[in-house]
């Protein structure tokens, strides 16, 4: 993966806004959010705990500018039905993608420094 495999899901603009572009910091909260997304993921499976799972990721994923993914999670934590807990992890799916393909770019950045 790499740059040219982004879908969108990510505006990486946003993140580099949060850490002044600074590539260790970027690297770091990508790699917190999909550890943490293994985490929502299970959350995600227990109808108890979708609301409080979708409220953790919404305000994640604005931070990290995946906009899709919490305007999902908005829906499915007004209405945690099905319908909307999937649309969360197709979203999620979107993000994490994204995620990786940056993260490549990140580590070839490194690479030629």
């Amino acid at each position: 993966m790499s740059r040219r495999d982004l879908t969108g899901a990510v505006d990486f603009g946003v993140l580099d806004h949060t850490t002044g572009g600074d590539d260790a910091v970027a690297e770091e909260i990508l790699e917190l959010f999909v550890e943490q997304a293994a985490l929502w993921s299970r959350l995600l499976d227990e109808p108890e705990a979708r609301r409080d799972a979708c409220h953790t990721i919404r305000g994640t994923a604005a931070g990290l500018g995946a906009q899709a993914l919490a305007d999902a999670c908005a829906i499915a934590e007004r209405d945690p039905a099905q319908i909307h807990i999937d649309r969360v992890r197709d979203e999620l799916d979107r993000a994490l993608a994204d995620v990786a393909a940056w993260r490549h770019e990140l580590m070839l950045r490194s690479l030629r420094a």
